[in-house]
């Protein structure tokens, strides 16, 4: 028994001295490698370390001038503007709103856009007063074709001598009320009901106080000068239409400004057009007679001894209309008329 005893406690002696050595031999390894976890920061860097397709400017673009297709050019770069565009056809003819320098990522924000890109070259935007009878009913909408008619009185009781007649023909409305044809949806609206949509659209076309026409430069001032004069009025016509006046079967009205006479040697200038005519102008009387020459009454300081024409003194003219005219005076205005 005494045997077993010492036995055992010689293995467990060895045992421990073997635990030892182990023991030992680990404290003498070197520790393996410490593997951090990613950090928020690390995984925020390799996010940005993504690259995008961005449209730049490969020259100064300067502000209100046209984009040349060769003054962009695509560059990988690591964020993504809100905006931003990853081919340079879409921008090419595109005016920007300021000036861009070379090397700057183009946003649609940067450039002009709206109701100014749905005129044509040669034209301007111009709005005038509308209301539910001028408006045919506040039927009109963005983007249908209209004739322009125009009602002039004269007078509130010479009702003989008021004129009523086509101003401008097949003009295209580019806004009505609160709607714009640069604003319309293609299709439906974002809960997919189009009913909805259009009934918004009339909605806000039953308040219309103003109808945006795209009327070309030379016919703004005729346009601007009937509307303080008399009264528009909108007719609607079907797109398909075509027909239009010809203006050869009347006389051109003359121009406010005269031109300036050529000078010796210089070959004759063709007739005004475009913003040229629209700065010679048009004067009130002109537009409501149609340049057709009118008498009128001579000023006191300039008479000779002939006495002004009454409307008890009929008077023969020697002007190159012929006839009789009277001339009716009312406190401080007067009239030639013709019979």
């Amino acid at each position: 028994m005494i045997n077993l005893t010492k036995i055992i406690a010689a293995v467990l002696v060895l045992l421990a001295l073997a635990l030892g050595g182990y023991a030992w031999l680990l404290s003498r390894q070197p520790p393996p490698p410490v593997v951090a976890a990613p950090s928020a920061a690390a995984a925020g860097k390799t996010v940005q370390a993504q690259t995008f397709r961005v449209v730049v400017a490969a020259k100064p673009l300067p502000a209100g001038r046209a984009i040349p297709p060769d003054a962009l050019r695509v560059e990988r770069l690591t964020i993504n503007p809100a905006g931003a565009f990853q081919e340079t056809a879409p921008l090419a003819g595109r005016v920007p709103v300021i000036d861009l320098g070379e090397g700057t990522p183009l946003i649609e924000g940067q450039l002009v856009s709206g109701l100014a890109l749905r005129v044509a070259e040669g034209e301007r935007a111009v709005a005038i007063k509308a209301d539910e009878v001028m408006g045919v009913g506040h039927k009109v909408r963005p983007g249908d074709f209209v004739d322009v008619f125009l009602m002039l009185k004269s007078d509130g009781k010479d009702v003989d001598h008021s004129q009523a007649r086509l101003l401008l023909s097949r003009k295209r409305v580019l806004a009505y009320g609160g709607v714009s044809i640069d604003g319309m949806a293609s299709g439906m609206d974002k809960n997919g009901s189009a009913q909805q949509q259009q009934q918004q659209q009339a909605s806000r076309a039953e308040a219309a106080r103003t109808a945006v026409l795209a009327v070309p430069v030379d016919d703004v001032n005729r346009l601007t000068i009937a509307e303080y004069s008399g009264r528009l009025v909108l007719a609607l016509r079907n797109p398909t239409d075509m027909s239009e006046p010809d203006p050869k079967l009347f006389a051109e009205l003359p121009t406010a400004l005269q031109p300036a006479p050529p000078k010796a040697g210089e070959a004759r200038r063709p007739p005004l057009e475009g913003l040229d005519r629209a700065q010679a102008g048009v004067m009130a009387v002109d537009f409501v007679t149609g340049g057709k020459p009118v008498n009128l009454r001579v000023p006191a300081a300039a008479a000779t001894g002939a006495a002004a024409p009454t409307a008890n003194a009929p008077a023969r003219t020697g002007g190159s209309r012929g006839g009789l005219q009277v001339e009716v005076i009312r406190g401080d205005r007067s009239e030639t008329i013709n019979y």
